[in-house]
């Protein structure tokens, strides 16, 4: 009788110890599964995929207070990414932030087109600026990329591949010059496409919605910081240069010339040229806006993406969404 009377004392904490076990299971519940949430969402569909890469270039989209949520699926969490339902300028899009690099890049895109509704992918961001007749502020919409990431190091004095679209000559840049260098020479290699065996390291963004692209006037771009610090000129929106895209981030001077005068680019920056190929493999049409933050090492003293970039970002977001806006009903009309 002691022993049930024992037991019976010690039953509410007994109850207490179990019901803590419990709760957190409970509450880790979601209401609706992650796939019924996205087949909700694509019932809802189409949508356009906006992607762009790190926090300061999704604080400044957002605060052009263009993105409206989805009313009661704001957004789904997937591997670590958070993609967001809503709409820009009236056009049903999904949003997210990819993360810096090639491999981010590519897989948050893959991950895009496999999960959602998607007609078509406008990538956005920031980039370094290896044109001279280019300036900070500026937004470029190009037409190519070049995935400059690709190397065959050899040795000095070794063969090329014949395959290799340009050589850097390491020892060029010796000085004084003469003397041996053994970091030797580097060859860019084109990537294979496994479908049709040809190898490039040119993608192309798509040739209708760059058109459009041509056309869009009345763009606001921002030319001041803050109320001291401002740049010399207005900046503007090109389309139809060139860009390129490494796993490096470009601060060199040297190297920033050796790429302008090589492959014309104008734009250096991390994600774009894998965004472009994983969606063209794909079958859908893509568009790059990425806005000049600095000089790829051409500046004097430090680097001033710190300063410029969330200007370049700012004026990046508003091309995007005047971009957005001039979209037709059907984006995915032509190629």
């Amino acid at each position: 009788m002691a022993a049930n009377n024992h037991y019976i004392m010690h039953l509410p904490l007994i109850i207490a110890f179990i019901l803590a076990l419990l709760v957190p299971a409970v509450s880790a519940i979601p209401s609706k599964s992650l796939s019924s949430i996205v087949k909700e969402l694509n019932e809802e569909g189409p949508y356009l995929g906006l992607i762009t890469v790190y926090p300061p270039e999704e604080n400044a989209f957002f605060s052009t207070n263009s993105f409206k949520p989805h009313p009661t699926h704001p957004y789904v969490d997937l591997s670590g990414r958070r993609f967001r339902a809503g709409k820009v300028e009236g056009k049903k899009v999904i949003y997210v932030r990819c993360g810096v690099g090639m491999v981010n890049a590519a897989a948050a895109t893959q991950q895009m087109l496999d999960l959602f509704d998607v007609t078509g992918v406008v990538h956005f961001g920031i980039a370094g600026n290896a044109n001279d007749s280019l300036s900070i502020g500026d937004v470029s919409i190009p037409r190519q990329l070049a995935q400059t990431g690709v190397w065959d190091w050899l040795n000095p004095n070794s063969t090329i591949p014949a395959s290799d679209a340009a050589v850097l000559e390491i020892e060029r840049y010796n000085v004084p010059e003469g003397g041996s260098n053994q970091l030797g020479r580097i060859g860019y290699s084109p990537e294979e496409d496994p479908s049709t065996a040809q190898r490039t390291i040119w993608f192309n963004t798509s040739k209708h919605w760059l058109r459009l692209a041509s056309n869009l006037q009345g763009v606001k771009l921002e030319r001041c910081v803050n109320s001291s610090v401002c740049l010399s000129q207005q900046p503007k929106l090109f389309v139809g240069l060139k860009g390129s895209t490494s796993n490096i981030f470009i601060d060199n001077a040297a190297y920033r010339e050796f790429l302008f005068q090589t492959f014309g680019i104008s734009s250096v920056d991390m994600e774009s040229a894998a965004v472009v190929k994983t969606s063209v493999s794909n079958g859908f049409p893509v568009i790059v806006i990425r806005g000049l933050s600095d000089l790829a090492g051409a500046q004097r003293g430090e680097n001033v993406i710190g300063l410029f970039g969330p200007l370049a970002a700012i004026n990046t977001a508003n091309v995007v969404n005047q971009f957005v806006k001039s979209l037709p009903p059907d984006t995915t009309a032509g190629n």
